[in-house]
């Protein structure tokens, strides 16, 4: 468990869409937003732990077009973020929070979509979670759902992290609408790239 504990804490701090998603919603909303994004992408982690547990993820190696379908959703999520995030840029005002500031609600299923429509991330755990189970200790179903719960746990910690320390720095940037612009043309970038990499790669 503490080898899992310590390879999962690593793979959330290697760069990867979801912790450059959690980045620049921190960066644009504030640290409360990628919190909220960070507790919508474990939720999706979750999805996919039971997928797993359930041999759903299977159906992606038999079915070629269901994970190309699915890629290609996520990838249309990510341009309509991109999107949005270009027109927030062409404002000629001072940015007001009110109006700029999603509601948590928002950024909780911005962030389940982003993870569940990525099938890739089900097909990482259906390699990773089996190593650190063993059948002869119970029930595998019960053995990868809480590895699941463990490794979204690591998450948590690692991209809240990332959430407060970016959160902390955009409080102060948004004051300026140069930068806050400047903030939505490299979030529009990064959206960008990460539907290109999904699509690709």
């Amino acid at each position: 468990m503490a080898a899992f504990f310590l390879s999962s804490l690593l793979l959330a701090l290697c760069p990867g869409p979801d912790n450059l998603f959690v980045l620049t919603q921190a960066l644009l909303y504030g640290p409360g937003a990628g919190i909220m994004v960070t507790a919508g992408l474990c939720t999706g982690l979750i999805g996919h732990t039971a997928a797993v547990a359930l041999g759903v993820s299977a159906v992606f190696q038999l079915f070629p077009a269901s994970f190309t379908a699915l890629k290609v959703c996520g990838a249309f999520f990510l341009l309509y973020l991109a999107v949005h995030a270009i027109r927030s840029s062409s404002g000629t005002n001072s940015p007001d929070p009110g109006k700029t500031r999603l509601k948590l609600s928002q950024l909780y299923r911005r962030g389940i979509i982003m993870n569940l429509t990525n099938p890739k991330v089900s097909l990482f755990f259906l390699a990773f979670l089996p190593q650190f189970a063993d059948p002869s200790k119970g029930s595998l179903t019960l053995q990868l759902s809480f590895l699941g719960i463990v490794f979204a746990f690591a998450t948590i910690l690692v991209f809240g992290s990332i959430s407060i320390l970016a959160g902390s720095a955009a409080v102060k940037l948004q004051n300026n609408p140069l930068i806050f612009r400047i903030m939505n043309l490299v979030a529009a970038t990064i959206y960008l790239l990460l539907a290109a990499r999904l699509i690709f790669m």
